[in-house]
């Protein structure tokens, strides 16, 4: 699977909006070192290299196309291609940010530990992870999938594991001197139907298109589009409220 930078960033504003919420809630330390684990364009890299202007900042993320734009837009700081689950340090962090990253990755219980692992004492992991797999955008994703002729293909697909609030604080827990966990549903006002649909291309609907030729991609995005036309009902200016929950953790060593 590709990632589009282009498609990501149509919703740009939106999609900030939730990791200046969590970087606002990092304690306010001395950060000398940071890092951002699934950079994508460098809007999250943006948001942490402002709240701590003085920190050496470094971006990560497995695509290539991303990188292009995250350097494009934060010439002055170092971005590299990596792999996160693969990610093994040198040197430990102040800040370790993962903003919609992590929930791309397999084996939590073993991830989130070695990710704490990796911060200087007193260091923090800030992450967020969308908590959406039981909203219909998700549901009608998978009947699409299991339903159409195109089932053999991507019948069975499925999401990486995702945990409930109370697990990831008991997990983390073990190894931190503080856990705080939250969970925020948006609502973003998206112009029609298909915008929600453009918004879902760039993230949730990947594994699901990534298989399929152009003329199935065609058909599963009409079909999905129609589905969610109901499941989402326009307001009187044809506005579309899309309720997107996402779980915060602020995880302190």
């Amino acid at each position: 699977m590709t990632w589009s930078a282009k498609q990501y960033t149509m919703f740009e504003q939106q999609r900030t909006r939730p990791v200046r919420d969590l970087v606002a809630a990092i304690p306010n330390v001395e950060v000398y070192n940071a890092v951002d684990l699934g950079c994508g364009p460098g809007n999250s890299t943006e948001v942490l290299a402002e709240r701590f202007p003085q920190a050496h900042i470094t971006g990560m993320d497995s695509s290539d196309d991303m990188l292009v734009d995250a350097r494009k837009r934060l010439p002055t700081l170092n971005f590299e291609l990596a792999d996160i689950g693969a990610w093994n340090p040198v040197c430990a962090f102040d800040v370790i940010l993962a903003n919609a990253s992590l929930q791309w990755l397999p084996d939590h219980a073993t991830l989130y530990p070695h990710l704490v692992r990796q911060l200087t004492p007193g260091g923090t992991l800030a992450v967020q992870t969308p908590d959406n797999l039981d909203e219909p955008a998700h549901q009608l994703a998978r009947e699409v999938a299991a339903e159409g002729p195109w089932s053999a293909k991507i019948g069975a697909v499925k999401h990486n594991e995702r945990h409930t609030a109370s697990y990831y604080y008991e997990l983390l827990s073990k190894h931190c001197s503080t856990v705080d966990v939250w969970r925020t549903t948006y609502q973003h006002p998206l112009a029609s139907h298909a915008a929600v649909v453009e918004w879902f291309k760039a993230s949730a609907l990947r594994p699901f298109l990534a298989p399929l030729a152009d003329s199935e991609k065609t058909a599963f995005l009409q079909e999905y589009q129609a589905r969610m036309t109901r499941a989402y009902p326009a307001l009187a200016d044809g506005t579309v409220l899309l309720p997107f929950p996402r779980l915060f953790i602020i995880a302190t060593r």
